[in-house]
């Protein structure tokens, strides 16, 4: 299992509207950047990824799971991008902050940090686990 981080503004599409999705998930769509559409091409079913709430909140708050893997994104009429599907799992006891991520010395190389405008990216397995724990999992 790989696992991944996803972002989206809560005004656009909050974890709570994900939530209510419920089992069939919903279509990761909009994305338009060729380093996050490669890391959606390298998500399978069943991996995992940290919900992101950016600009507004700036924490992550959920855990979503990788239901369906990389197809055509519909809303791309240049047929150059792709979307997978995702449905929420859980969510974090406490949301970790961006400010929390920054503060420990062992996400300093998290791409959360180091590739911040970049909205689908790759998590550790110990970046993984440090932040679960960190959101009281």
């Amino acid at each position: 299992m790989a696992y991944w981080l996803v972002k989206s503004e809560p005004s656009v599409w909050s974890w709570d509207r994900q939530v209510a999705k419920g089992a069939k998930g919903e279509a990761w769509t909009g994305v338009r950047n060729h380093s996050a559409k490669l890391h959606m091409m390298a998500m399978k079913k069943g991996d995992r990824a940290f919900y992101y709430h950016s600009n507004e909140g700036k924490e992550i708050v959920g855990i979503a799971e990788i239901i369906r893997e990389a197809y055509p994104d519909p809303t791309d009429e240049s047929g150059k991008f792709v979307c997978v599907d995702i449905k929420a799992d859980k969510p974090l006891k406490t949301p970790v902050t961006l400010n929390a991520v920054k503060a420990e010395p062992r996400l300093a190389e998290m791409a959360l940090l180091k590739y911040s405008r970049l909205s689908v990216q790759p998590v550790t397995a110990e970046e993984w686990k440090l932040v679960c724990k960190m959101g009281g999992l």
